[in-house]
């Protein structure tokens, strides 16, 4: 059982500065793209998180949090009014990202603040400053930092230790090094168990960034080639390693989501009008089957190994396609149909595969001429195939009978 949480950062400066200068309300910024996320992530076929919390909505348990940590003696309020945490006093900080704290640069990611004690030091609670969202505190009026907000949600939803952190390799440092040492040093416990960080997007093998002018969003890339294209492309790198988006690489994705279509669509004719006694040779395709499901299992049980998990996927395509290139029973497209969907299911693609059926007429089109081909009136049977291309309809003749798509 998985209790997945994903957090929304609601506020903070690049929401403020950025509603500002739109003229509109940091809340309204926020949650016009947490809703244009949501949408994305469906039409990517996305399972929900089972709960989704806004950092907003949690204040109080940040502000318990920071008074906590102060009371230990790791937090202080600067001469600005900001209460900051002492980096200092957590002697393992820098253990995730492997950085030693004598040897970091402040401002290597912020703005150094000198009323700090240490340059190293971050934002538990930072001074209201006019026209920006504020709550009460103990320290005066003012809003949290970054990354409190996340430590208070998970001590909220997930208690003090959680199984598996997620996020980019850019949080590794210093985003997730600060909730390390601000969650360990109000519990004594350890934070995470696991971290599964996320490699960069390149675009033509250079990191995909807004000031390189080199960004796409998903919805720009879907327009022309579909979400589920989009899915495909990410899950064929290990997620720990970059992957990279060049026109190729979609338009490869984009062929290769059509072969699986395409195998899936064998298989449901084969269902549909597959023998039924066994035919020579099955065993071993069953064999080949199983050995396709075993490489797959074994691929993401090493670290979600998608890639290798998805290569797993094609071999058992390839020989799907070659066992149905004579009939087969229906015992064999059975299992073969199984083994398909639970892989396809589990790497979240082939979703919007839908059986579709045909009006009465274009059926009864079809069987005349199957019948016009049985008694070799071929002129008959190339005119209704004429006649079927012109309604959308195209035909292929198989060892196993006539398929149809639409086209």
């Amino acid at each position: 059982d998985v209790k997945f949480v994903r957090n929304v950062t609601d506020v903070d400066d690049k929401i403020i500065k950025r509603a500002a200068e739109r003229k509109i309300l940091p809340s309204e910024l926020a949650e016009t793209y947490t809703k244009r996320m949501q949408e994305d992530l469906e039409e990517l076929g996305c399972l929900p998180p089972s709960v989704e919390p806004r950092a907003t909505q949690y204040i109080p348990k940040m502000l318990a949090l920071i008074e906590k940590l102060e009371e230990k003696g790791y937090a202080y309020q600067d001469k600005n009014g900001d209460v900051d945490f002492s980096v200092r006093k957590f002697k393992p900080y820098g253990a995730l990202s492997g950085k030693k704290v004598d040897e970091l640069q402040p401002g290597e990611r912020v703005k150094v603040e000198e009323a700090k004690q240490d340059p190293l030091d971050f934002a538990l609670w930072k001074r209201a400053k006019p026209g920006e969202p504020e709550w009460d505190s103990k320290w005066g009026k003012g809003r949290p930092g970054w990354h409190i907000e996340c430590t208070a949600m998970i001590r909220k939803f997930l208690g003090e230790t959680i199984d598996i952190h997620c996020g980019g390799q850019d949080l590794i440092f210093p985003h997730h090094e600060n909730e390390i040492a601000q969650g360990e040093c109000c519990t004594g416990k350890e934070y995470a168990r696991y971290w599964m960080h996320n490699g960069y997007i390149n675009v033509d093998n250079v990191k995909m960034s807004k000031s390189k002018g080199n960004f796409f969003t998903t919805r720009d890339v879907a327009e022309k080639y579909g979400y589920e294209t989009i899915k495909l492309m990410m899950i064929q790198s290990h997620y720990r390693s970059p992957f990279n988006y060049t026109l190729e690489v979609i338009e490869s994705c984009k062929n290769s989501l059509e072969r699986l279509y395409n195998c899936r669509e064998k298989l449901e004719f084969a269902l549909d009008n597959g023998l039924s006694e066994v035919t020579e040779g099955e065993e071993e395709f069953l064999k080949k089957f199983e050995a396709a499901q075993e490489k797959f299992v074994t691929a993401m049980d090493d670290d979600l190994n998608t890639a290798d998990g998805l290569t797993a996927l094609f071999d058992l395509t390839r020989d799907i396609n070659t066992a149905l290139q004579v009939p087969r029973s229906k015992a064999l497209a059975q299992k073969a149909a199984e083994q398909f969907d639970a892989i396809a299911d589990v790497l979240g693609i082939l979703y919007n595969r839908k059986k579709e059926t045909l009006d009465a007429d274009i059926e009864a089109l079809i069987q005349k001429r199957q019948e016009a081909r049985k008694s070799k009136d071929f002129k008959t049977a190339d005119a209704i195939r004429d006649q079927l291309a012109g309604m959308g309809i195209t035909l292929k003749d198989t060892p196993q009978g006539v398929q149809w798509t639409r086209s």
